[in-house]
């Protein structure tokens, strides 16, 4: 079964509108990445990242879209189309101060780039501080279409900090992408897919940060969609030494016949309904499944001129996070997937924004049970608006450095320090 709702691939919607209603032609033409950045002389040093304490023992993962432009990454020079859809111009700066960007929520630090070491090291220190054991990357391969080569420089990117960070990380497969993958190159979706995962093989799975389950790597995959049976999924696999344990959406793991080994739970207009549902009717019948918990689902696609509404499920301040918590918590698993760290698209967003500030994030610090609280978090907030102040400054950089060695490893004390005596 395809999911209906929690859409990821969003390229193959704009294509289908521009057909339907602008007549326009489907791109084939591979996208330019931007130019090297110039070399961090600030290199953050690996001293020893510590794992914070929590009183639940369910691993938390949170679903990262790594898919966010700037002028200065795009390629084009212009801003990524995730932050404008097709009529949005975040170089508009509205009445209360914020960029027009394609969604009705606004992150703290603005609209970013997927690509930046800071956004990055930020992003991961929140999460650490929030007892949120790792990132679940929404992953459409290697191939140079449409802006799947700059998703893999950022996760790519991602990836390389999360060990300073003490934590860890997975892929979740947009497997729709290789329809278009085979419109723009010719290559069928099974060779594409086993080139994805040579990829992954030989740049992840191996690597002691990956997420394993029963010593397998895990891999979810958003579908399936584009490979549809289970012998495609044979095939996309043959070619590895090791087998990924692999995870479809909820109700749709009979698709990848032996090669599944389990289930994820999805966002759904139906909303605790459909948690409760897979939960005591399907889970029961899985060797592994991913709870899942959201904070709310307000999408910007009719707005935004990428089709229609989807549907609507009310935030309620932080009670539909923490009534999805508590679905969890008696789920059954030991797996918990967050949905998500920073879709603003779809208003599924738990990273810190200023129409909901900290909340979200507080909220799942009592669920994890770690002993931090919101001042942690805005002490990182903090942290961050210094290392954008001060780029530059090889001295201020430098006191920054060890406040982010600190926080990597716990020393709040000493990160406090250091960070609160500069202006």
């Amino acid at each position: 079964m395809v999911s209906k709702y929690w859409m990821r691939n969003k390229y193959l919607l704009i294509t289908l509108i521009c057909q339907l209603i602008f007549s326009c032609k489907k791109s084939a033409t591979p996208v330019t990445i931007a130019p090297p950045k110039q070399p961090d002389t600030t290199v953050t040093v690996i001293t020893g990242a510590k794992p914070v304490v929590k009183t639940n023992s369910q691993k938390v993962y949170v679903h990262y879209m790594p898919w966010f432009e700037t002028p200065a990454t795009s390629g084009t020079g212009g801003w990524g189309q995730h932050w404008k859809m097709a009529n949005e111009n975040p170089n508009i700066i509205l009445a209360n101060g914020r960029r027009q960007i394609a969604s009705w929520f606004y992150p703290m630090i603005g609209p970013y780039d997927s690509d930046d070491r800071d956004v990055i090291d930020y992003h991961l220190l929140l999460m650490k501080y929030s007892g949120i054991d790792g990132v679940i990357v929404d992953w459409y391969g290697i191939h140079s279409v449409d802006d799947y080569a700059l998703n893999k420089r950022n996760t790519d990117s991602l990836f390389n900090r999360i060990p300073y960070a003490g934590l860890q990380f997975g892929i979740c497969y947009e497997d729709a992408s290789l329809a278009q993958v085979k419109a723009a190159t010719g290559i069928d979706t099974v060779t594409a897919a086993q080139q994805d995962f040579a990829y992954l093989q030989s740049q992840y799975f191996n690597s002691s940060s990956y997420i394993k389950i029963n010593n397998q790597p895990l891999l979810l995959d958003f579908g399936p969609q584009g490979l549809k049976t289970g012998n495609d999924w044979q095939q996309a696999f043959s070619n590895l030494s090791t087998k990924p344990r692999l995870l479809s959406l909820e109700y749709a793991g009979g698709v990848t016949g032996s090669s599944g080994s389990g289930e994820f739970a999805r966002v759904d207009a139906t909303d605790q309904a459909n948690l409760s549902g897979f939960y005591q009717n399907r889970a029961p019948l899985l060797s592994t499944y991913f709870a899942g918990a959201y904070p709310g689902f307000m999408d910007f696609y009719k707005q935004g001129g990428w089709g229609n509404t989807l549907f609507l499920i009310s935030y309620n301040g932080t009670g539909t996070l923490q009534n999805c918590l508590n679905l969890a918590k008696t789920s059954g698993t030991n797996y918990l997937q967050l949905i998500t760290w920073n879709d603003y698209g779809e208003g599924t967003m738990i990273e810190p924004t200023l129409d909901f500030n900290f909340t979200s994030l507080q909220t799942i610090q009592q669920y994890t049970g770690v002993s931090y609280s919101v001042s942690e978090l805005q002490l990182i907030y903090k942290w961050y608006t210094l290392r954008k102040k001060y780029v530059g400054n090889t001295a201020v950089e430098q006191q920054l450095t060890q406040a982010y060695n600190d926080l990597a490893g716990l020393d709040v004390a000493d990160a406090t320090s250091i960070i609160s005596g500069i202006n």
